[in-house]
């Protein structure tokens, strides 16, 4: 019996490790691992180009350009900084300084049509107080109606006095 379950154990095992060779047969064939080598090779001389012309553009933007192309004193290159940081916020303050100009020919229109908004919204107020007094009334004039109707049923009904 022992034996029986020790074979048939090793059935299984053997049946697994088939079926784990027909499944990633496919992988370690030579034909798709030559495949395979050539996209790693292509991938891997990509990236050495890339590295190249990283290491290029490196050397490129460390080597000060000014020496090149402006005969400025080497003592100067600071405030050539500074000056290139103020002209930075110059532009940006220019553009919203140009819009502001650009809306001044509006600002009239603007204006008049805020005047008519005020005028629409005091309207609007002064219609909101009226209807305000008006349900103020109703109401009490609905409590007198409601008295009057109980002290009317209360007389009528059961012949009894309020007094």
């Amino acid at each position: 019996m022992a034996n029986m379950r020790a074979e048939i154990t090793e059935k299984k095992l053997k049946a697994e490790i088939l079926q784990l060779e027909k499944e990633v047969a496919d992988i370690v064939h030579p034909f798709y691992l030559g495949k395979k080598c050539e996209i790693l090779q292509d991938m891997n001389r990509h990236l050495e180009a890339v590295l190249k012309e990283k290491k290029a553009l490196r050397k490129r933007l460390v080597m000060s350009r000014c020496q090149e192309t402006l005969p400025i004193d080497a003592a100067f290159h600071r405030y050539i900084v500074e000056l290139l940081n103020e002209a930075v916020t110059f532009i940006e303050k220019l553009e919203s300084h140009l819009q502001t100009v650009r809306t001044m020919p509006q600002i009239p229109n603007i204006m008049k049509n805020m005047d008519t908004a005020l005028t629409k919204t005091e309207l609007l107020v002064m219609d909101l107080e009226e209807l305000a007094d008006q349900i103020l009334k109703w109401g009490e004039w609905q409590k007198e109606v409601y008295s009057d109707s109980i002290c009317n049923t209360a007389g009528f009904d059961f012949g009894l006095s309020l007094t």
